[in-house]
């Protein structure tokens, strides 16, 4: 029954998608642009659902959560966070793949929060019962957050890639990153390397992407900067909302250094390694063997 009234639903937007697109048209090239941009904007916010609605929550919850409540801020947005999902997954706005990116997400930045904060590269200032040593349960949702991005947005853009590099390798670089993350506060820091390696491999590659009818493309690479761009924008909104704090931020905030962004692009390489994982072994089941399916001249991982 659900799924049939979202069938109903996109068929609706279907409908007035071609309806719009026959009134702008001869308005010209312009008119035009403007339908297909605001076309991609709405699947942006589609895909930006649960990560939108995360910052929100902090923002709001910082502003106007009552001091004397029962229970703890914290514990109030992990409550919160765990109501989304359930209420995505409810409502098929959300898949049980996009649902399973989400938990990994969550183990994996769960992991990495209970070392960063014991080696004091930032701290989570407000006490709660929903934890794990100093990490408030719901920061792994933040992690989660980007699975869900990621995830979301290949679906709903039909992403398909030329020249992508090998999964193996990509599986190696990810799992450089994830160990550097940690092992940086005792050896070398070998990021720059892997910046290098994160060119070689992804340079490239093309990410073909639809917004209404037809695939458009864009380097790979330049998509991933754009999102940890985003991602650096929504950290100033957490650290804002005293989400979790810095150390240089304990006295006033500021916004967070520039130079971040670069840890925000290795994430993302981890992110996505993960998302087509799932979606490579999907396509492996459907296509009946262990390779990607191809298409003339592009290879997509979901099939």
């Amino acid at each position: 029954m659900e799924t049939g009234i979202a069938t109903m639903r996109w068929r609706r937007l279907a409908v007035l998608d071609r309806w719009l697109s026959r009134r702008l048209r001869p308005h010209g090239r312009f008119a035009v642009f403007v339908h297909e941009f605001v076309c991609f904007g709405m699947k942006q916010a589609s895909a930006c659902l649960f990560g939108g609605m995360m910052v929100a929550l902090i923002l709001a919850s910082w502003r106007w959560y009552p001091a004397d409540a029962a229970w703890a801020r914290y514990d109030f947005l992990t409550v919160a966070a765990l109501a989304i999902q359930l209420a995505l997954l409810g409502m098929r706005l959300e898949s049980p793949e996009e649902a399973k990116v989400i938990v990994l997400f969550h183990v994996v930045g769960t992991l990495m929060e209970l070392f960063k904060t014991s080696a004091g590269s930032w701290v989570y200032p407000e006490a709660s019962l929903l934890r794990l040593g100093g990490v408030p349960l719901f920061s792994g949702f933040m992690y989660a957050s980007i699975g869900s991005y990621i995830a979301r947005a290949w679906r709903i853009f039909d992403f398909r890639f030329t020249r992508h590099p090998p999964f193996a390798a990509t599986v190696v670089l990810a799992g450089g990153i994830y160990a550097n993350f940690f092992t940086h506060h005792y050896l070398p820091d070998i990021r720059w390397l892997l910046f290098v390696a994160l060119a070689w491999l992804f340079g490239p590659c093309q990410v073909h992407y639809r917004i209404r009818r037809v695939h458009r493309r864009m380097p790979l690479l330049l998509g991933f900067v754009l999102v940890a761009s985003f991602i650096w924008l929504a950290e100033n909104a957490g650290t804002l909302g005293k989400a979790w704090l810095y150390p240089a931020q304990r006295h006033g905030w500021h916004m967070v250094p520039l130079g971040k962004l670069g840890a925000w692009l290795l994430l993302m390489v981890i992110s996505y390694v993960m998302v087509s994982a799932l979606h490579r072994r999907a396509a492996v089941t459907r296509a009946g063997a262990d390779r990607w399916p191809q298409t003339p001249g592009s290879a997509t991982l979901s099939g």
